[in-house]
């Protein structure tokens, strides 16, 4: 690696969803990330879960509040976290999640990607080893995490 790569490598978490939905976990790690003040790309696996998904995020919880936007919304460089089928970053965001088994050719431009993927359907924890194999030969620090009944662990790093 270059003196400029090994000051800026992308960092990869991996959730395993086996005990919650991701409509269920995706609002929690939007919304720490914006405590961070980092802005957020969700990148769904087809165009046509976009709205869903956006919708769900506006539903959620009574007394919470995710501002996000989506194509339909526009104004995506305003937006804190933008929801897309489409490897962008129109918000300048710094975290990327990845849902419903998106993959991205623009990892390198966010701090932090986030695949979360459906541990209960055999192809989608294929299809995330072979992202984990790809992020890991490309040079990303990995973490690995799993629930249980108390939450999240971290079960590997690479």
């Amino acid at each position: 690696m270059t003196m400029e790569e090994l000051a800026f490598v992308t960092e990869m978490l991996f959730y395993h969803l086996t005990r919650r939905r991701l409509q269920d976990v995706l609002p929690d790690l939007l919304g720490r990330s914006l405590q961070r003040g980092w802005r957020a790309v969700v990148k769904c696996g087809n165009a046509e879960r976009v709205e869903p998904l956006c919708d769900e995020l506006w539903t959620y919880d009574k007394a919470a509040f995710l501002p996000h936007g989506s194509k339909l919304d526009g104004h995506a460089e305003r937006q804190p976290i933008w929801l897309t089928a489409q490897d962008e970053r129109p918000n300048q965001a710094e975290v990327l999640f990845l849902v419903d088994g998106a993959d991205t050719a623009i990892q390198a431009d966010f701090i932090r990607v986030c695949d979360l993927f459906d541990g209960n359907d055999p192809e989608a924890v294929q299809a995330a080893r072979q992202r984990w194999k790809a992020a890991k030969t490309a040079g990303h620090k990995l973490t690995y995490w799993q629930q249980n009944e108390n939450g999240w662990v971290k079960a590997a790093e690479g």
